[in-house]
């Protein structure tokens, strides 16, 4: 554990005052890190993912005796040191090669991670196409029906999303747009055990159409990762909800009388009181003009005697 620091100069009270809890929490820092074996397909992974991720990042150029799966000590440690809740941790053993750790943590303590290995991968500097610029955030592209049904394609596609969420915006420049990460699930096994990850990486081209909106190619940038799933370690439910909560101040105000149908439309619901008919204004025509009592008397003798004429 951390001691309790006190602050001396105006520098480290900013310091940790920008590490206190908050309404709207600071962009997520993500901390890469070489375990105590690492093989070349790991480094250029890890070092690629770091630019993709930077500036919101800190990459750990040692190597480290760290085990994510059987000792957590470690990444509590460099949680509280760096604030940082995200982590990628890469390894090269025997029994597991090329392997990377995506981890995150809620509170200085472990909600979940998941293992995948590496089985082919192209680094971004093989790559001789443009690329984009440092702290853009990037379009992401789910290919597949697995990212909704199977657990493992789940937590991995919510790593990704959380790795490289960014700041929350409402609108987004189409000229921001600058790359765009394709991930792709592969069919699953004869075994019913989850398939390959293809991680693809494209930079995003604007062209000339005639048109008001332009023409977009994509051309591939790096890296270039085909992966596989390995150990994983499940959030605790009552952690897991509680990492979810949103604060009370960010909470939409429910608006009375107004909800939303399955298409999204707004639906709104008028109340009326109650109406007269009698003083309803209607086309004015004789026939539904209001009579007297004497009027309607004078009426019915009419007709009386016009039907005694008749039968004579």
């Amino acid at each position: 554990m951390l001691r309790t620091i006190t602050p001396r100069n105006a520098r480290v009270k900013r310091v940790l005052k920008n590490r206190e809890a908050k309404t709207e929490e600071n962009i997520k820092t993500a901390i890469f890190i070489r375990g105590s074996q690492t093989s070349k397909v790991i480094n250029d992974a890890l070092a690629d993912l770091y630019m993709l991720k930077k500036p919101h990042a800190v990459n750990f150029t040692k190597k480290n005796q760290i085990h994510p799966f059987e000792d957590q000590s470690n990444l509590q440690f460099f949680s509280q040191k760096n604030d940082a809740s995200l982590f990628v941790i890469g390894t090269h053993s025997k029994k597991r090669p090329h392997t990377l750790t995506f981890a995150r943590m809620f509170d200085h303590q472990l909600l979940d991670m998941i293992e995948v290995s590496v089985e082919h991968g192209i680094p971004m500097k093989d790559f001789r196409t443009p690329k984009s610029a440092i702290g853009m955030r990037p379009c992401f592209l789910f290919n597949g029906d697995m990212w909704d049904q199977n657990p493992n394609y789940i937590m991995f596609k919510s790593m990704l999303l959380d790795f490289y969420h960014g700041q929350t915006v409402d609108k987004v420049a189409l000229a921001g747009l600058e790359y765009i990460i394709s991930v792709t699930a592969g069919p699953m096994t004869s075994e019913g055990k989850p398939g390959k990850v293809y991680l693809r990486t494209y930079t995003i081209v604007l062209k000339r159409s005639g048109v008001k909106l332009p023409r977009i190619e994509l051309v591939e940038m790096g890296p270039s990762m085909d992966m596989t799933f390995g150990r994983i370690t499940e959030a605790k439910p009552d952690v897991w909800k509680q990492s979810l909560r949103v604060p009370k101040e960010l909470k939409p105000k429910k608006k009375k009388n107004i909800t939303k149908d399955d298409m999204n439309n707004t639906v709104g619901r008028i109340h009326l009181g109650k109406q007269d008919f009698d003083k309803i204004q209607t086309r004015k025509m004789k026939g539904l003009k209001k009579r007297t009592a004497e009027e309607t008397e004078g009426t019915e003798k009419k007709q009386r005697v016009d039907d005694s004429d008749d039968e004579e």
